[in-house]
């Protein structure tokens, strides 16, 4: 497996397989490799002939008082789990290679970037945006997949990716989750002992809330039975628990279909994000 750091090698390295006939994946990360990152590389290896992993720690999408300086990091670690699955490359910039000295542009994706994650972490979609488009551009892959526990940032990046007319596909892989439903993210590293027991008490809310919704219940009363399991668990915050549009992002107010219930807390030092859809 090759261990990239600079644009112009990977662009070598994918224009050698694209000589070869071969086609490529790829599957952009912030690193603390886990299952789920891993379950989108396998997937890549099923849609095409090369997986390239990256991994950059994006500091344009964490706000002032958010976590970049402790975002769990294990670049050896990440390689050695990326070469497990089957990756033929990781792309490691620093971050001078994608910013580089006197960089000014930013990719703004308007109207469903706007709500939920985007009202609560202003300038994270602009961030993730930006710095996926990057990546795209410099790979310049046949495909490239993300999960979709972050499903509005999905959603977001197959928006920007349309109207830029990147000509590459955006998959999206189903949610990882451990046995007791809490889906797999790096930041559950942050998670205490006790905190860990507490945590699949999110996913289980809005489990409960999807099958309200199913029967016949408001959206809005059902999310708002959500909320109050979730805080009576042992949440400290929930910053939303939204069922809306999952095209759209509007708000749902009778149950339908094409809905899917977004969810925000706070536990901890640590903030967990969920979705399914109804």
């Amino acid at each position: 497996m090759d261990i990239i750091r600079t644009k112009a090698d990977l662009r070598n390295r994918v224009n050698s397989w694209r000589s070869a006939g071969e086609t490529v994946a790829l599957t952009p990360t912030m690193g603390a490799i886990h299952e789920g990152h891993l379950s989108l590389v396998r997937l890549g290896l099923e849609r095409a002939d090369r997986c390239v992993g990256t991994i950059f720690v994006n500091p344009r999408q964490f706000g002032p008082n958010e976590d970049f300086a402790t975002y769990p990091r294990d670049e050896d670690g990440d390689f050695a789990k990326f070469e497990t699955a089957g990756c033929s490359a990781v792309y490691a910039p620093g971050p001078e290679e994608i910013y580089a000295p006197g960089y000014k542009t930013e990719v703004i994706v308007h109207d469903i970037s706007e709500v939920m994650e985007g009202a609560s972490r202003p300038g994270f979609f602009t961030g993730v945006a930006t710095v996926v488009s990057k990546l795209l551009i410099q790979a310049m892959p046949d495909i490239a997949i993300f999960g979709e526990k972050d499903y509005q940032q999905l959603a977001v990046i197959k928006t920007m990716a349309r109207d830029l007319d990147l000509p590459m596909e955006i998959l999206g892989a189903p949610t990882v989750r451990e046995a007791d439903g809490l889906a797999l993210s790096s930041r559950n590293a942050y998670l205490s002992t006790d905190e860990r027991q507490i945590a699949p008490a999110l996913h289980a809310a809005i489990v409960a809330a999807a099958a309200a919704v199913q029967s016949g219940i408001a959206p809005a009363v059902a999310a708002e039975q959500a909320r109050k399991a979730v805080l009576a668990a042992g949440f400290q915050q929930v910053d939303y628990i939204d069922i809306r549009d999952q095209d759209s992002f509007e708000t749902a107010t009778d149950p339908g279909e094409n809905l899917r219930i977004f969810a925000a807390a706070k536990l901890g030092s640590c903030r967990l994000i969920d979705n399914i859809g109804i």
